[in-house]
């Protein structure tokens, strides 16, 4: 299992954070085979071309297929270091997993078409459909491009918000985890970034609702806030935790308080001029 070669390999590992979910378990084992699906549903086609011209139609799609094959293997790991991290395997932890590859699975098809139909008008492919009839038609008409922008942008709220309630579970079980002040810090910067990365996508929706040709181009450009966002806010989260590392050395050797005690020193640490 690709997991287990990866905790073979300490990929996902860090030094900064004690990992608790030494083994693989059956939920993540569940996960593997959901996503390994998803990513079957992205390819092409299952058949084999027959001729050269139905390859060179195949290959049309094979950047979209990149994309979206990249994008659901970031949600993967995001998975994979979680439960790295944590090791939790509650009720409620297991809720939040089915949620989330509910909606990997429901929005395979609606990412795989955006995809498609974005990468197509970059390269200048024509992106009308033939159809039954015979009839030339355009893949998306100009009056339904914000519904499926907002379909999209959907999708993308609903992976971030149970990563962030992930985030916000393990936030909560903290002493039962044993968390110290850095690991704290981190969990819950991992929790804002998952917010954050909610607002872009309902500022997306927001704007897409709108059903406007501008405010539907601007909610896709709205996705470029995400370098700069994500940059801010990690070098924001950076420095506090620069500084508490520092506060930790100058104050004691071991940096893992006693359960209940990690959020008061975070406080206190970062109260610090």
């Amino acid at each position: 299992m690709i997991r287990e070669k990866l905790i073979e390999s300490g990929i996902g590992m860090s030094t900064k954070f004690r990992m608790r979910g030494r083994e693989v378990s059956r939920v993540e084992a569940l996960s593997d085979a959901v996503f390994g699906f998803a990513i079957t549903l992205l390819v092409v086609s299952l058949e084999v071309p027959q001729t050269f011209d139905a390859l060179m139609e195949m290959m049309r799609g094979f950047a979209a297929f990149a994309v979206c094959f990249a994008m659901l293997i970031l949600v993967w790991y995001q998975q994979y270091k979680f439960f790295r991290r944590y090791g939790l395997n509650d009720a409620l932890t297991f809720v939040l997993n089915a949620a989330l590859l509910f909606v990997v699975l429901f929005y395979v098809y609606p990412l795989k078409f955006v995809w498609t139909l974005l990468v197509n008008m970059m390269l200048g492919i024509d992106n009308s459909v033939r159809l039954p009839t015979g009839e030339l038609v355009p893949a998306v008409a100009m009056h339904q491009m914000w519904k499926m922008m907002a379909v999209f942008s959907v999708g993308y709220v609903a992976v971030f918000g149970v990563f962030s309630l992930l985030y916000w579970r393990a936030y909560a079980k903290r002493a039962e985890l044993e968390l110290n002040s850095l690991e704290v810090l981190d969990t819950r910067t991992e929790l804002e970034e998952n917010i954050l990365h909610m607002g872009i996508g309902l500022l997306s929706i927001g704007l897409a609702s709108a059903g406007t040709r501008g405010y539907v181009a601007l909610s896709g450009f709205c996705y470029m806030l995400i370098g700069p966002v994500m940059t801010v806010h990690g070098m924001f989260r950076g420095k506090q935790r620069r500084r508490l590392e520092a506060a930790l050395r100058a104050g004691t050797s071991d940096p893992e308080p006693a359960p209940g005690q990690a959020e008061e020193r975070v406080a206190e640490s970062l109260s610090r001029p």
